[in-house]
């Protein structure tokens, strides 16, 4: 069977606090998140762009996230903010929002996996189950 996979990154500047964290981490503080998200499919699809089938996803739909925040994105924001209560803001659960998210924004079908860095030497990855 055909399958295609695309992968994307890109980063976004944001601050945020671990709610009630007993160390740094609890007080105010920014990172460069670094974010790479992988989509698969065994089909190509149109996008809001293309009315083609010719893709798995769109670029743009899969990089929301690195828009302003004032632009529907995470960019130059406070994620505790930003984020839905349900979300802290931890690599995992800031992982889990971008996916959430992005599924919403990609043909049915589509698989996906988001990394989530917020140093050059910690990843955190969360994806469908197969």
């Amino acid at each position: 069977m055909q399958k295609w996979k695309l992968t994307t990154e890109f980063t976004f500047d944001s601050a945020h606090y671990i709610k009630d964290y007993d160390g740094p981490c609890g007080r105010l503080h920014g990172h460069t998140y670094k974010v790479r998200v992988e989509a698969t499919s065994n089909q190509l699809h149109t996008s809001e762009y293309c009315p083609h089938p010719v893709m798995v996803a769109d670029f743009r739909s899969l990089r929301w996230a690195k828009r302003d925040m004032e632009k529907g994105g995470l960019d130059h924001g406070v994620l505790n903010d930003i984020l839905p209560p349900k979300y802290e803001t931890t690599a995992e659960m800031i992982a889990q929002f971008i996916y959430d998210e992005t599924k919403k924004r990609v043909p049915e079908g589509v698989r996906l996996k988001v990394m989530v860095s917020e140093t050059p030497n910690s990843w955190v990855e969360y994806e469908d189950e197969p």
